[in-house]
């Protein structure tokens, strides 16, 4: 189940984002709790991903790009909610969330398109 490189290689840069993000939250004092929750969502796409390159089935595959999907879901929700309550300022929020919905876009194409193929 080869798939394509570019939402490997987007989910993999936007972890890397996802960690920064989080370092600078720590190494600043700010709110933990919200940012180690965007951690886990905002890396987990990406293994998600990983893990469903090597898929033993299409409806593993399938199920995999599921969990990335709903991870991808739950980081918009954090860096929402970080930048509501003034965490994050708006040139921060704009630009990872951008990314975040782009990533979204992908992963819902990638599983309407296997499920077509089923």
């Amino acid at each position: 189940m080869k798939q394509d490189n570019i939402i490997k290689t987007k989910s993999f840069d936007f972890a890397v984002r996802i960690v920064n993000l989080y370092k600078h939250f720590i190494q600043n004092g700010k709110e933990y709790v919200m940012c180690k929750q965007l951690l886990r969502s905002g890396t987990s796409i990406g293994a998600n991903i990983r893990e469903a390159i090597n898929a033993e089935s299409n409806a593993d595959f399938i199920h995999k790009y599921a969990i990335a999907q709903k991870e991808c879901n739950e980081t918009l929700y954090w860096l929402e909610l970080l930048f509501a309550t003034d965490f994050m300022n708006e040139k921060e929020f704009l630009s990872m969330k951008t990314d975040a919905e782009e990533i979204m876009k992908i992963l819902t194409k990638i599983i309407v398109t296997s499920k077509a193929k089923k």
